[in-house]
C-alpha cells in the first residue's frame, strides 16, 4: 500500500490505515504467543528496558522478524510482477488469493485459541489490511461466498466460472493451510465448528445466512457497482461487516461467514476428533 508504483500513483488514502491494522491484527493474535513485537526496535527496547529480568532474546526476535521481511518483500514481487518488468498472470491472482485467505484465518485461529477480548476487531483488521494490500491484484475476495456473489452479480466479466472455480478452490486450502498453521503454533490445540453455547442448528444457519449477505452485499455496493464503489473507503467497509458478524453472532454460531474460514477450522479440529462434515453444514 505504501511502495506498490500503482498506489504512488493513485496517492491512496488509505496506506496509513491499512498499515495501522496490520499490528492490530497482529497484536491480538499473535500477542498471546510471543507478546506481538513485529518490530527489531520495539523487540531491542523491551529488552534494553527489562535488562534487569535477562537480556538477549531480542536477538531472536529481530532474527525472525527480518526473515518474515524478506518474505514479504520476495511476496511482493510475486504479485507485482508489473512493478519489476513482468506481466501479472493468473498465478499472480491465485497467490493474492492464498495469501490474504491464509492471513484471514490465521488471524482468526490466533484469536480464538489466545482468548482475545477483541477477536472480531482484530479479524476484521486483518481483513481490511489485506483487501487494501491485494484489491488490485486479485479483487480480494478470500472468500468463496464472495466469489460466488460477484460472478452472479454478472458485473465483473473477467471473473468466469473457470476463473472462479479456481479462486474457490485456491481459498479454501489458504484457509486449511492456516488453520494448521495456528493449530501448530499452538502446540496442537483447535476448537470446534458448530453452534456455540445452547445455540440450535437452526439459529446457527440464520446467523451465517444473514451476516454472510451482509458481507457480500457490502463487498458488491463499494467493490463492484461502479454506481457504488468506494475508492478510498471500500477495504474498511468490507472489514466492518467481519466487525458487526463477529460481534453479532460469535456467540451464536461463530461468526464463520466465509467457507473458508469454516473448511479450515473443521480441517484442523480433525486433528482432535473433531469431524469435517460440519464445514459443509456451514
Amino acid at each position: 500500500v505504501a511502495a506498490a508504483k500503482k498506489n504512488i500513483e493513485e496517492r491512496n488514502q488509505y496506506y496509513g490505515l491499512a498499515i495501522a491494522f496490520t499490528v492490530v491484527a497482529g497484536a491480538y493474535g499473535a500477542g498471546a504467543v510471543s507478546g506481538g513485537c513485529f518490530n527489531p526496535a520495539v523487540a531491542l527496547g523491551i529488552d534494553v528496558s527489562s535488562a534487569g529480568l535477562g537480556f538477549g532474546w531480542c536477538g531472536v526476535y529481530i532474527v525472525f522478524e527480518l526473515i518474515g521481511a524478506a518474505m514479504a518483500a520476495a511476496l511482493f514481487k510475486v504479485v507485482r510482477p508489473e512493478d519489476f518488468g513482468g506481466e501479472k498472470s493468473a498465478t499472480t491472482e491465485l497467490v493474492s488469493e492464498f495469501l490474504g485467505t491464509y492471513m484471514l484465518v490465521l488471524t482468526v485461529g490466533l484469536n480464538v485459541l489466545g482468548k482475545s477480548k477483541a477477536g472480531a476487531f482484530s479479524i476484521a483488521a486483518s481483513l481490511t489490511s489485506m483487501i487494501y494490500a491485494l484489491g488490485d491484484v486479485s479483487g480480494a475476495h478470500f472468500n468463496p461466498a464472495v466469489t460466488v456473489a460477484i460472478l452472479a452479480s454478472s458485473r465483473c466479466p473477467e471473473l468466469t466460472p473457470a476463473k472462479a472455480g479456481s479462486f474457490i478452490g485456491t481459498q479454501i486450502a489458504g484457509g486449511i493451510a492456516a488453520a494448521f498453521t495456528y493449530a501448530f503454533i499452538h502446540k496442537g490445540s483447535t476448537f470446534a465448528l458448530g453452534p456455540v453455547g445452547d445455540s440450535t442448528w437452526a439459529g446457527v444457519s440464520i446467523a451465517e445466512i444473514v451476516y454472510t449477505f451482509v458481507l457480500c452485499f457490502v463487498v458488491l455496493c463499494v467493490a463492484v457497482s461502479a454506481r457504488t464503489k468506494a475508492s478510498h473507503l471500500f477495504g474498511l467497509a468490507i472489514g466492518s461487516c467481519v466487525t458487526v458478524g463477529g460481534f453479532a453472532i460469535g456467540g451464536i454460531s461463530g461468526g464463520s461467514l466465509n467457507p473458508a474460514v469454516s473448511f479450515g477450522i473443521a480441517a484442523a479440529q480433525t486433528l482432535n476428533g473433531g469431524f469435517f462434515y460440519k464445514a459443509l453444514i456451514y
